[in-house]
């Protein structure tokens, strides 16, 4: 084929094209290949034909027959559509296995390291300090914080409200709390702050959170990946980072970073609030004798 610029963009629009020329060995062929796309990106002609059931040579042709040169091309299409994601492979396993795809050349280890660095070089360029005053503000005049996120961003809520109330700011981790969440929501007031995180989609709870919230006054942040940008109620303030790549580990150290700046900003001006009290829970933590 001529470049990647005239190849589809998923696995079924390429078979629609090509499908009068098709046998009924490139039939089977492709009935393997559509049942675990992921697999097949990372099998060979050779045991990808085993599977199906065909002569060894099958797959060259089918490949061949989808204007590929040989089935290495079309492997490389495979591997392709898996990295950039969506259509065939817009799933967990389907982004777990191209972070498999880029490392197959290297260390694991050091593509996911390549990986966060270069997200995090993009936070440089994308968040200003602006941004973070206008989270920090927010958070130093409010009279209570309620910290929400699901699925992975909830690891991340636990931890700022933990490093919010140390600083002494009352902070409820709402993701943990989710029994709770009506009398939570019930009772707030135009002097708290609804923070919520939210990466890829949000889920209808997170909307809900944030209109409630808006619905009652309170100040609402939000801290999302570029693929969550859109929210709606929108939030008073958003910094919405990327997290890495099609196809790259998708970081927790990029949002996580950007609530540190927050928090140790927050230290900055709220005329050492924060860091008496640090200062007084270590000692407490010092004296106490409870088990830990």
């Amino acid at each position: 084929m001529n470049g990647r610029n005239d190849l589809p963009e998923r696995l079924g629009d390429l078979i629609s094209r090509h499908s009068p020329q098709l046998t009924d060995a490139d039939t089977r062929l492709l009935d393997v290949l559509m049942q675990d796309p992921i697999r097949a990106a990372m099998e060979n002609g050779k045991t990808v034909s085993f599977r199906a059931g065909v002569h060894p040579a099958s797959a060259v042709r089918l490949a061949r027959r989808l204007g590929f040169k040989g089935y290495p091309e079309f492997r490389t299409f495979l591997q392709s559509s898996l990295l950039e994601g969506g259509g065939d492979f817009e799933s967990p396993a389907a982004r777990m296995a191209a972070r498999l795809v880029r490392a197959e050349d290297g260390s694991l280890l050091a593509s996911v390291l390549d990986s966060e660095i270069a997200a995090l070089q993009q936070v440089r360029n994308s968040v200003s300090d602006a941004d973070i005053r206008a989270f920090s503000q927010s958070l130093r005049d409010c009279r209570r914080i309620l910290v929400f996120g699901r699925g992975h961003s909830a690891a991340l809520t636990s931890l700022i409200a933990l490093r919010l109330n140390r600083s002494g700011y009352e902070a409820v981790d709402l993701s943990s709390q989710l029994h709770q969440i009506e009398e939570l929501l019930s009772t707030l007031t135009p002097d708290d702050v609804v923070w919520v995180l939210a990466f890829r989609r949000p889920p209808p709870l997170i909307r809900e959170v944030l209109e409630i919230a808006t619905k009652r006054g309170a100040r609402t942040l939000a801290l999302t990946d570029l693929r969550c940008a859109r929210l709606d109620p929108a939030p008073e303030h958003q910094i919405a980072v990327s997290r890495g790549e099609p196809g790259e580990s998708q970081s927790l150290v990029v949002p996580m970073t950007v609530a540190n700046a927050v928090i140790l900003d927050l230290a900055a001006i709220d005329d050492g609030r924060s860091l008496q009290a640090l200062g007084a829970f270590r000692s407490f933590r010092a004296s106490s004798d409870l088990p830990l």
